[in-house]
């Protein structure tokens, strides 16, 4: 499950990262995008060529005992090298010197080759196995890129988490924070192999595949870096099916209210029983509309003194602070049912309109309506008693 997962997961880091390159032809520099491509190719690589199933389809033997574990090794090194040289990119720009740690990556690799072929390494079952006298080069592999690689996720960490701290909010900021946590997953997967150190210290032998809390991480962090990565290209998507959800989760909230105003006002309903039809957005846009329609409507039988006595009456009642407001709009709102169904009017109109003064937008104009809802809905014995103590 962990293994298909991590294939799925690489299959879109490729596609993601190939994205990118296609996207910074317009947007960001070239060599800025090839350093995030390398990073995304090389740790996909890496993970793909280290997996059961790549064992399974090359055979047991010398070229996946040396060659094919080495080269997982290797491109992880690789994908740390981009990664550094991604982050120098976009925190320096133009003055981003890459060169030098493109050295200490080349020359860690050279080294990390040279302890591997010296260590040599035997596959017996499921364990690589190494002699008393190659011990100390295997030792030497381990512990150099362990070195390497929680130095440069370190050093990966802190940009990303200064990055995102200082970026405004948005798709960056969530993209950085996204990094952030890949690259943590990242740090703990490699130090994972801090207890194979210790087991080939001890034994002289270590596990030939990954297990797998090693291939949850590993699936964790490509599926992160990925998603971090890439937001530019489905975040949009995904605030639009948010922004729907969010407008029809306010659409049904402020129906209480809504339906009460109706009643009230029956020709403020544009056109009944096709209120979804244009979608959930322009439903929340014409059920504010109508809300307000019916509220003007109304507007004469607004009692001038209502609204006052009703905060008071509200803090009596114990009222939240927060909801204070919301129900005096519920309050002074119901009166004014009630006096337009009496034929009430009052000579003089409210100084202030009964809703505080927002902003003419409608996700503002539906946050508020929904407070005013929620107060109707569910306190409506509050309401009840904040109007007989108002009346009174």
């Amino acid at each position: 499950m962990i293994e298909t997962l991590a294939y799925y997961l690489c299959v879109v880091g490729f596609a993601g990262f190939g994205y990118k390159l296609i996207e910074a032809r317009r947007s960001q520099p070239v060599r800025t995008m090839w350093f995030l491509a390398g990073f995304g190719i090389c740790i996909a690589t890496g993970i793909v060529v280290l997996t059961p199933a790549m064992e399974a389809l090359i055979g047991p033997g010398p070229v996946f005992e040396w060659v094919v574990t080495l080269a997982g090794d290797e491109l992880k090194l690789g994908a740390i090298g981009f990664a550094v040289a991604f982050t120098q990119a976009v925190w320096r720009g133009e003055g981003a010197r890459p060169a030098p740690h493109a050295l200490v990556t080349g020359a860690t690799m050279v080294l990390l080759g040279v302890c591997f072929a010296l260590s040599e390494p035997e596959r017996v079952g499921d364990e690589t196995v190494f002699s008393p006298g190659t011990l100390p080069f295997a030792l030497g592999d381990k512990v150099l890129f362990l070195f390497y690689s929680l130095v440069s996720f370190g050093l990966l960490f802190a940009v990303f988490v200064r990055s995102a701290w200082h970026a405004e909010p948005g798709p960056l900021r969530a993209g950085l924070w996204l990094l952030v946590v890949g690259v943590g997953a990242a740090t703990a997967w490699t130090f994972w192999d801090v207890g194979d150190v210790v087991e080939l210290a001890r034994t002289a032998r270590i596990g030939a595949r990954e297990d797998l809390p090693s291939s949850v991480l590993a699936a964790a962090t490509i599926g992160f870096v990925t998603a971090g990565a890439t937001l530019s290209a489905w975040s949009p998507a995904v605030s639009s099916v948010i922004g729907r959800v969010r407008a029809y989760r306010a659409y049904r909230r402020i129906e209480p209210l809504w339906t009460a105003l109706r009643t009230a006002v029956p020709g403020i309903a544009l056109d009944p029983g096709r209120e979804l039809a244009g979608g959930a957005e322009f439903a929340l846009y014409r059920r504010v509309i109508e809300i307000r329609d019916g509220h003007l409507a109304l507007r004469a039988h607004f009692d001038p003194d209502l609204p006052a006595r009703a905060e008071a009456a509200a803090r009596r009642a114990g009222v939240r602070e927060a909801e204070v407001a919301a129900t005096v709009e519920a309050v002074t709102l119901a009166a004014a049912i009630e006096a337009g169904r009496a034929g009430k009017r009052f000579a003089r109109e409210p100084d202030h309109p009964a809703e505080p003064d927002t902003e003419a937008d409608v996700a503002t104009e539906a946050a508020w309506l929904v407070q005013v809802s929620r107060a109707w809905r569910r306190h409506d014995a509050v309401v009840e008693r904040v109007k007989a103590g108002a009346s009174g």
